[in-house]
């Protein structure tokens, strides 16, 4: 009986163990983005991949400068965990890493964003929100 008690103990305590790690295994995904009708090759392409707290709050969760070379920019964000996101997309032509605007408050640069929302205000996370869920994604964003 003793010996029973302690192969059961013994079971149980590797389950729990392995149990407890499974959370851990999670599998992560890639982000290609298209950025199409880049109008010229002026500054750089400035990519921000962002969560429901840090749109239009503060840099994303993870960031791509790239030189705008032709009419269309390619770029990834690797290692993402399942959940929603959104990306904001910025032709910073005069390379001084922001956005400009005119007195009026209208940018002077192009920028764009996840699902291309035609907007008459400032974006919201919903406009540009997308879901990974269990496979890789293409996302084209258009000045």
């Amino acid at each position: 009986m003793k010996t029973l008690a302690i192969v059961l103990t013994t079971l149980l305590t590797s389950f729990f163990c392995t149990s407890q790690t499974l959370p851990y295994t999670t599998k992560t995904y890639t982000v290609t983005i298209k950025i199409a009708n880049v109008l010229n090759a002026k500054g750089h392409i400035l990519i921000g991949l962002h969560n429901q707290n840090t749109f239009m709050k503060t840099k994303g969760i993870q960031n791509v400068k790239l030189k705008a070379e032709g009419d269309t920019v390619l770029a990834t964000l690797p290692n993402l965990k399942p959940g929603s996101y959104a990306i904001m997309v910025l032709h910073d032509q005069n390379d001084n890493n922001r956005m400009d605007f005119d007195t009026s408050g209208m940018p002077l640069e192009p920028y764009g964003m996840s699902n291309n929302p035609m907007l008459f205000g400032p974006p919201t996370f919903h406009d540009a929100q997308f879901e990974i869920t269990n496979k890789n994604l293409e996302v084209t964003i258009r000045f």
